[in-house]
C-alpha cells in the first residue's frame, strides 16, 4: 500500500453541519426557502458552488455564491470541532512514508478554509476537488486522478469514506475500499454497494493499519 485516499466532509471532519449552516442562509436570503440538511445533501455531488448556480432560483448566483462563504468561514470553529484522533492518524500515516490524498466534491475556497481551520493542510500530496473533475462521485475521475498525481496503482490505494458515492467510485477505480461512520454526523446509514471493509471507530482503523504493518516487517 502506497496510498490512501479520504473523502472530506464526513471523513476526516464533521464539517457537514457548517455546510448545512451557509447552505440554509444562501437559500434562505436569495429564495425565502427553509431546507432541512436532508434536502441540502440530496444535492450533494457537485461543489458548493455548482450545487448553488443548479438549485438557487434567484439569479444573482455569484452574490450567493460570496455569502456561502462568508457564513462558511463565520461558523467554522463553532461547529467542527477539531479531532484529535484523525490528527494522530494523519500523523502516523505520514510517519509510514504513506501518501495521503483527499477526492472531494468540495470547491478549493471551503477546502482551504477547513484546511488552515484544522490545522491539516501540509498532510495531503494530492488533493482533488469538485472543479478539478467532469463526472463527480460515484463517478471514478477523481480517484484515478490522485492516483495519476502519485504514480500509484490503483492495486497500491485505498479510498476511505464515509458516503455510497465514495465507496461506488473506489469500487469503480479498483482501489481498497473502506467505509467509516467514526464520526457524529455522516452521509450514508447503510452502504449500497459493500465496501472492502468498514470501521465504526478511528482507533480501530489505527489498530488494524499497525497490525498490517507489524505483519509486513
Amino acid at each position: 500500500m502506497k496510498m490512501i485516499i479520504f473523502d472530506f466532509d464526513g471523513t476526516l471532519e464533521k464539517t457537514l453541519p457548517v455546510c448545512d449552516y451557509a447552505f440554509q442562509h444562501v437559500f434562505r436570503e436569495f429564495d425565502q426557502r427553509e431546507l432541512s440538511s436532508t434536502e441540502i445533501r440530496s444535492m450533494f455531488g457537485p461543489s458548493e458552488t455548482g450545487i448553488i448556480r443548479k438549485n438557487l432560483l434567484h439569479a444573482d448566483t455569484e452574490e450567493a455564491i460570496e455569502l456561502y462563504y462568508a457564513k462558511y468561514l463565520e461558523q467554522h470553529t463553532q461547529l467542527v470541532g477539531h479531532n484529535h484522533e484523525i490528527h494522530e492518524l494523519l500523523l502516523y500515516l505520514k510517519e509510514q512514508g504513506l501518501k495521503l490524498g483527499i477526492v472531494t466534491g468540495k470547491a478549493r475556497r471551503s477546502l482551504d478554509i477547513s484546511l488552515k481551520v484544522l490545522q491539516m493542510e501540509h498532510f495531503f500530496d494530492a488533493i482533488i476537488i469538485g472543479g478539478d473533475v467532469n463526472h463527480p462521485k460515484p463517478d471514478p475521475e477523481g480517484v484515478f486522478k490522485a492516483l495519476a498525481l502519485l504514480e500509484a496503482s490503483p492495486q497500491e490505494a485505498m479510498f476511505v469514506g464515509d458516503s455510497d458515492a465514495d465507496i461506488q467510485a473506489g469500487i469503480q477505480a479498483g482501489v481498497f475500499t473502506v467505509g467509516v461512520h467514526w464520526l457524529p454526523d455522516y452521509q450514508t446509514l447503510a452502504f449500497a454497494a459493500a465496501p472492502n471493509i468498514s470501521y465504526k471507530t478511528v482507533s480501530e482503523f489505527m489498530v488494524a493499519l499497525q497490525t498490517e504493518v507489524k505483519h509486513e516487517s
